[in-house]
């Protein structure tokens, strides 16, 4: 094993190969009596952690993903070339919304955004633990089917601290505004608002594009991880093990993840964020007042935007896959450590 490997592989002693199952836990773990990992830290212990490492890479992706929304959003429904464009490109979106909300605006939705990290995350390696101690992962494709489902249902759980991230990192001045304003002065009053208006079904508007968005995503990303990182390793850009080549592995997987990813994320953010009737309360059909649901919001983007317009954004959703999967695993490795470091011995 390459000189510094045991350090990046989130378990111990476990090959820097096991790298590509971020963010689940790497198949075929050592266990010690007790039910521990050959690490020494209990798996429930490892879902808290890799929600926070989650959460900790979030603070420093989250301006990536305040742009994302924001070029999603723009001209929505509307053709090509017809609508004033506050933001061109990730790097001017990112002046653009420094000059009107200041550099705190970058940050807009972080409350949210960490929830829905906590939620999510916590959920999705609590079902794809499950699936691993039942064999699933063992299977031809079990691995990604596994993450494909884990994610689904962490999606399902996050869904409303989602809902209020894209409404908040939305709102804007009237001048550069894109999208339906919310006006929520606080995540507080954004859950409150919209729990009195629809009640908690409410709350789960526009779950019918977030649950495929991650569901397609994980599976993408851990059907090409592997691949993509190896390969940087076989051109020998940098050398095995290394947290180089894990990012650079990212950013070459994450070429597949973004073009497969990016329409679901478009669809999710506009079904999120819509004006809703003060009837629309359903929880499969969302009761919006520009989409009937997950296969309307893609045809009206096709029909009236192009096929370009669901992939709005894509530069942001790309520049966000690589740096927030290897800080996650870089600040997961490091909480491990700290736990392993706070155990007596002998644990």
């Amino acid at each position: 094993m390459a000189a510094g490997a045991g350090a990046l592989a989130p378990f111990p002693g476990v090959p820097s190969a096991s790298l590509h199952e971020f963010p689940y836990p790497p198949q075929g773990r050592p266990r010690v009596s007790g039910g521990s990992p050959a690490g020494g830290v209990p798996p429930a212990t490892d879902l808290v952690l890799g929600a926070a490492a989650g959460c900790l890479a979030c603070v420093l992706t989250n301006p990536l993903e305040v742009v994302k929304t924001r070029l999603q959003l723009q001209g929505e429904l509307q053709p090509p070339g017809t609508y004033p464009r506050p933001y061109r490109g990730v790097l001017r979106a990112l002046g653009a919304v420094c000059r009107a909300d200041g550099l705190r605006g970058l940050q807009k939705g972080l409350a949210a955004s960490l929830l829905y990290q906590g939620l999510m995350n916590g959920v999705r390696f609590y079902c794809y633990s499950h699936a691993e101690d039942a064999g699933w992962t063992r299977y031809p494709g079990g691995t990604v089917a596994a993450g494909a489902i884990a994610g689904a249902v962490g999606a399902f759980v996050g869904s409303p601290a989602y809902l209020v991230k894209t409404h908040l990192q939305a709102q804007t001045l009237s001048s550069v505004a894109v999208g339906h304003q919310h006006n929520h002065e606080s995540i507080s009053a954004a859950f409150e608002s919209i729990y009195r208006q629809h009640g908690v079904a409410g709350l789960w508007r526009g779950v019918t594009g977030a649950v495929p968005r991650v569901a397609v995503g994980s599976a993408a990303q851990l059907a090409t991880f592997a691949s993509a990182k190896d390969w940087v390793c076989e051109h020998q850009w940098f050398g095995e093990g290394s947290w180089a080549a894990v990012l650079a592995g990212g950013m070459v997987s994450g070429v597949a993840v973004a073009v497969t990813m990016t329409p679901f994320d478009v669809v999710s953010t506009r079904l999120y964020n819509q004006p809703v009737d003060a009837d629309g309360t359903g929880l499969l059909s969302p009761q919006g007042k520009l989409y009937r649901g997950f296969l309307d919001c893609i045809l009206q983007i096709s029909s009236k935007e192009g096929l370009l317009g669901l992939y709005k954004g894509i530069g942001a959703v790309y520049l966000r896959l690589g740096p927030h999967t290897v800080l996650s695993l870089f600040f997961w490795d490091e909480l491990r450590k700290m736990v392993q470091h706070q155990q007596p011995p002998g644990l």
